[in-house]
């Protein structure tokens, strides 16, 4: 065995007890039975794998520790299937090297099989509900986004007044909030299916008045109205990147046409609300 392929199956060898431990202890804290089977039974494939490697290389390797607290950690916080799937997009390079090592060693092209069936049974494994109601949050980011962000860009330039453009857009927000949440509450509960209309609406108002909060927060803290619509743009982009991070990731959805999709929207609305809010201004020839 040269010194590159043997490298190569160190590194593996410590992918998968850090993995191993990983899922062991989510196994340990997940409540639910059938989630918890499937995270034990991956955690001794895991194992298994890093005995098969370690027959090979004649060598133990110890698992990557703050490696694996990190990926438990973004487990427990942003949900398991999130978390998972995140550490997949590594065990995916891992799929590619024992691809390449087969060829010479055969145990290799065995073990990148199984790193196969994991992936089919990650897709399917966790009904966590943050995951059923992503929805709902979607719901409540886009509209508040969408709305508010050129509500926003509109008022910035009718008012000129940080205070009072925050003062309007929390108004504004927060009542849109309770508007779209309730609209949620009963499309949720005349639709039918295992989803609980008051979680929706939770969800929902949530997503949406955290981020008119975020929104607005800039038009509370600084004099100067245009930059705090520059700021409040730039906060959006950021709410749009993080969850479209997190919604491709947990759900499998492809990141780039999505980011580029909302920001579009976002920011073209509110480009064309700035253009009200001049145009309406000029009509009315108001003076503030």
């Amino acid at each position: 065995m040269d010194e590159a392929a043997r490298g190569a199956l160190l590194k593996a060898q410590r992918n998968e007890i850090t993995e191993h431990l990983v899922y062991e202890r989510l196994s340990r804290s997940v409540k639910d039975p059938h989630n918890r089977d499937i995270l034990r039974r991956i955690s001794a494939d895991e194992k298994r794998h890093y005995l098969a490697l370690r027959e090979l290389t004649r060598e133990d390797v110890g698992p990557d520790r703050l490696m694996a607290w990190a990926y438990f950690l973004i487990s427990k916080l942003f949900g398991i299937s999130f978390g998972l799937k995140l550490m997949e997009l590594g065990e995916e390079r891992a799929e590619s090297m024992y691809e390449r090592l087969s060829v010479s060693m055969p145990m290799a092209k065995e073990i990148a099989e199984e790193e196969d069936r994991h992936e089919a049974e990650l897709l399917g494994l966790i009904e966590e509900e943050r995951i059923r109601y992503i929805g709902s949050m979607v719901l409540g980011l886009n509209d508040a986004l969408v709305e508010l962000t050129g509500a926003i860009a509109g008022f910035t330039f009718a008012l000129r007044d940080p205070r009072l453009v925050a003062m309007v857009g929390l108004i504004t927000g927060i009542a849109a909030s309770l508007s779209m949440a309730s609209s949620e509450y009963l499309s949720t509960k005349y639709e039918g299916g295992d989803r609980s209309p008051a979680r929706a609406l939770i969800y929902t108002g949530l997503a949406y008045i955290l981020t008119v909060l975020l929104l607005v927060s800039p038009f509370l803290v600084l004099d100067e109205p245009y930059i705090c619509l520059g700021l409040a743009i730039l906060n959006s982009i950021i709410v749009i990147l993080g969850f479209t991070f997190y919604t491709s990731v947990a759900k499998g959805l492809p990141f780039k046409r999505r980011f580029l999709e909302m920001a579009l929207i976002s920011l073209g609305v509110a480009g064309l609300s700035f253009a009200v809010g001049l145009l309406v201004r000029a009509f009315l020839n108001v003076e503030i």
